[in-house]
Order: C-alpha cells, then structure tokens, then sequence
C-alpha cells in the first residue's frame, strides 16, 4: 500500500474519455486516483479501461473530474480544405463534442488541436505546447475548461521541433498525432486533480 502522502488523490473519480493509451489515466492513478480511461479502441497500456462509447458513462454522480480528447479527424483546421466534403461528418463531431461539455460532471477538460470548435461553439480557455511541460516541441493544444484553472508551466524547455507536424503520411499517422505528451499528463494530475480535491474536501466538511 502507498504511503498516504503518495496518494493525494485517494478517492477522486476520474473518466478519461476517448484515450486509448493510458497516459493521462496512469498519470492520475499514480496518485491515488480511481481513474479510467474510455476508448473505442483498446487500451495500449494494461489498466482501468472501457472499451466503448464514453456516453455510457455519462451518469449524473458518477465522475468528479472528466478529461476528453474527442476526435479531431473532422474538426482540426488542419483539415481546412476538406471541410467542404465532410459536413455532416463535422456537425456530428461537434454535438459530440457539445455533449462532453454538457455531461453531468462538475469539473470538465475537453483537449483538441487548433479546431473548428473555437468558432463553431466556443474559444479554448487556454492554448498549450509541449515545451512548456518538459518537451522541446511544437504542437498546439486548445482546452476548453469547465470549474478548472488553466495548467501552469511546468517545465519551460529549449526546442521548438515540429516533429508532429512534419510526421510522414502512414496508417497510424491519426494515433501518434492524438498522443499526449507526459509532461502535459502530469500537470493534469498534479494540478487539477489537487484542485478536484481540495474542492471535494471542503464540500465535506
């Protein structure tokens, strides 16, 4: 058993929607956290998993804290010129997208790229790169926030590499572009998982 000041999360409910790797939820579980990612993939790292459509975990109660990472596939700007051709493709991953920001959870991350969400619904309330949390890279990250703060810094490094940027085209380009970063995981957990708590805490006393 973990030491308790190993476990500052003990009895936080996290959902980690649509993640198939593990990495934010891992990240919260090392804490003490009860967290569990959601996917219509399988998970890559052995764990806490659903494998199916996070709407079926949508239960009013259920969760303190959901983290998302919809789809970009159809809303990154980076798909501009294709926006013609996909639009009822866009207008279902944006309700999709609306029902996250509407579940019935106090506390809400929603993660994507540079995206038509920021015209369509709302602006992020905050933009993010890796090499603010300990990754000499470039890839912008857009969060819309509910009862959050916005992530601080945590580790300012030299390196602007466009690596996801300049990945060649392959069948598996979506999954190494959708990755997050760990730095990026760990201030999740470290910060709003400490906030989630303290909120939690005074809420029971």
């Amino acid at each position: 058993m973990q030491p308790q000041e190993q476990t500052p999360l003990a009895g936080l409910r996290v959902l980690v929607a649509c993640e198939f790797t593990g990495t934010v939820r891992e990240a919260f579980r090392k804490l003490g956290a009860d967290a569990l990612s959601c996917d219509l993939l399988d998970t890559e790292i052995p764990g806490a998993h659903y494998q199916g459509d996070v709407r079926d975990l949508l239960r009013d109660g259920l969760w303190h804290l959901m983290i998302a990472h919809p789809p970009c596939t159809h809303l990154a700007v980076s798909g501009a010129r294709w926006f013609g051709k996909k639009q009822a493709e866009q207008a279902a991953a944006l309700d999709f997208v609306r029902c996250l920001l509407d579940a019935p959870v106090p506390h809400i991350a929603i993660e994507n790229p540079v995206s038509v969400i920021s015209s369509k619904i709302r602006k992020p309330d905050q933009v993010i790169q890796p090499w603010q949390f300990g990754h000499g890279e470039t890839k912008a990250t857009c969060l819309w926030l509910r009862n959050l703060s916005p992530l601080t810094p945590t580790d300012v490094v030299d390196g602007r590499d466009a690596r996801i940027h300049k990945m060649p085209p392959s069948a598996d380009r979506w999954k190494l572009r959708s990755r997050t970063y760990q730095g990026i995981a760990d201030a999740m957990a470290h910060q709003w998982g400490i906030q989630c708590m303290t909120k939690l805490n005074g809420s029971s006393t």
